[in-house]
């Protein structure tokens, strides 16, 4: 008798939906009559007693000026008619007042964004059930075995979902569908706002390589002024070169890793559990170290764990608060310790100091079998240096922006 003939796995077909002009869009609904309009988020929260709360029916000529703002305050979004002028997030609204001053100023409205945020993605899960939460406007999902999902490349599954959240919400997102996360996130930029874009292996020469390196998730300014300074201004340009030449470059993980997302290479999962509370560093020893006569040894490591958990964070875009140790002794018996820093970090050096104190707090008489450092109590940078750009009072002569 004949054994049954497995089937062949379903190719991946990953999901990056991203919501369009996310805060400004729930503004919207709050205030249809400035469709259309040059509109700036940002410059404090939104008052209970301000105008705008009490009469959301406010007629356009009434509404604040971005034009009249005095102060120091930072954009959080802005509308897509906005953007035409050159206005964009974390500009400053006084700089961003020069390029629109038509442009209506609204306050932000961070609860109001978070419920909005629960909607979408409640919705989401009622479609597709593997989701990963990537902060409040954005999440990867993954279609491979979703009904749906593989039709036409997973456009009938994208198109099901945009219109389940616009029925939900009013609000519309972009979609973009590839193997990977990595070729998805690149493909939901391609067709904004309310697009659906569909990228396979076969695509990759057409529509990756010819986009700029910066556009891959991961290579930040100053490693595009690097590959720049090299010659390389491309993805096409950086999936040329070696592998060996990259690694020389920008060393191991880093080298190696630039080669592989140049040929659109991801094989990360969509990951989804909640938000991490923590992250952390350890290594174990080849040998018991004892913390005086291998001082100089345990010194290099401890700074090294410090390093690469801060690069960590800055890589996945988180800050954390508290910071702790972990230390396994020669007989296994584990000790920890933490402190809680005034602000949340992603900085070495502050890693490094904050962990040292720590590391007085504990004994240090026995031999060392493990080292460990700890950075918890995280937020998304991005979402947290929104809200504190928010809280920033303005300088007008009332210390209220309305």
């Amino acid at each position: 008798m004949l054994a049954p003939v497995t089937p062949p796995p379903l190719p991946r077909r990953i999901a990056h939906l991203d919501m369009d002009a996310f805060y400004a869009s729930v503004e919207l609904l709050r205030y249809p009559q400035l469709k259309g309009l040059p509109v700036v988020i940002g410059g404090g929260r939104r008052s209970a007693d301000s105008v705008l709360a009490q009469r959301e029916n406010l007629p356009v000529a009434e509404f604040p000026l971005l034009g009249d703002y005095k102060g120091r305050g930072v954009i959080t979004t802005a509308t897509y008619p906005a953007r035409a002028f050159g206005v964009g997030s974390a500009m400053g609204m006084m700089k961003a007042a020069k390029l629109c001053p038509q442009a209506i100023l609204l306050p932000v409205d961070f609860d109001e964004y978070r419920r909005f945020s629960r909607m979408f993605k409640a919705t989401i899960l009622e479609i597709a059930p593997q989701m990963e939460d990537r902060g409040v406007d954005e999440v990867y999902i993954d279609f491979t075995e979703v009904p749906g999902g593989q039709r036409e490349g997973g456009r009938v599954l994208a198109r099901l979902i945009q219109r389940a959240i616009f029925e939900r919400t009013g609000l519309t997102c972009s979609i973009g569908v590839a193997p990977n996360k990595l070729l998805a996130k690149m493909a939901s930029e391609f067709d904004k706002p309310n697009g659906i874009s569909i990228v396979h292996e076969a695509d990759l020469a057409a529509r990756i390589w010819p986009l700029a390196a910066r556009k891959i998730n991961g290579i930040g300014p100053k490693a595009e002024a690097r590959l720049a300074a090299l010659g390389i201004a491309t993805i096409g340009e950086l999936a040329a070169r070696e592998r060996a030449w990259l690694v020389e470059h920008f060393g191991r993980a880093y080298g190696a890793w630039m080669h592989e997302a140049a040929w659109g290479r991801d094989s990360r999962p969509v990951v989804t559990e909640s938000e991490p509370v923590s992250m952390s560093r350890e290594t174990t020893f080849d040998r018991d170290l004892h913390a005086v006569r291998d001082r100089a040894e345990l010194s290099a490591i401890f700074t090294q764990l410090c390093e690469k958990l801060a690069e960590d964070l800055q890589r996945k875009g988180y800050v954390g608060k508290t910071i702790g140790i972990k230390l396994r002794y020669d007989d296994f018996k584990i000790a920890t310790r933490d402190q809680t820093i005034a602000a949340h970090t992603a900085d070495a050096r502050l890693i490094r100091q904050t962990a040292g104190q720590c590391l007085k707090r504990v004994p240090l008489e026995r031999r060392l079998r493990l080292l460990g450092v700890r950075v918890g109590a995280l937020r998304k940078a991005a979402e947290l240096a929104a809200e504190s750009q928010a809280q920033a009072a303005p300088d007008d002569p009332n210390g209220q922006l309305f």
